[in-house]
């Protein structure tokens, strides 16, 4: 692998696909062993193992035939040498669900082991400016 923009882009995507395998180690293959995951709710996951034992459980109940749809990496960036972040748009889809709901990551990615890793990972839900007085009162 090399160094390139387009090398730490691909990563969603091998995410996506393993994501409607419902292969959790696939999913996190490209997190570095001592990675950390960020909840929408702020949860904060750590290590690749505890990552992919919490996820393969939910795709097999849960999240059992859902998809990941409309993947798209509207940016990414080096932001140091052996380093950069990747903004990764989408949406989950649900089985009987209309609609899919949208989310987005952004990923901390480092050059270690001769390729990029995930070292850090933060989900967050798409919400409409319009949503937000009624997310407020709820919390």
């Amino acid at each position: 692998m090399d160094q390139s923009i387009e090398t730490m882009s691909a990563i969603p995507a091998r995410m996506c696909e393993a994501w409607n395998r419902g292969d959790a180690a696939g999913f996190y293959a490209d997190f570095a062993a001592d990675a950390e995951l960020v909840e929408f709710e702020g949860t904060i996951q750590k290590g690749r193992d505890t990552l992919v034992a919490f996820q393969q459980p939910a795709f097999d109940t849960m999240l059992k035939g859902s998809s990941l749809v409309d993947s798209d990496v509207p940016f990414a960036r080096v932001v140091a040498p052996g380093a950069g972040v990747v903004h990764h748009r989408f949406g989950v889809l649900m089985p009987g669900a209309p609609a899919p709901a949208r989310l987005m990551q952004l990923l901390a990615v480092v050059w270690q082991n001769s390729r990029w890793e995930v070292a850090t990972l933060q989900n967050a839900r798409v919400v409409p400016l319009a949503a937000l007085p009624a997310l407020e009162s709820i919390t």
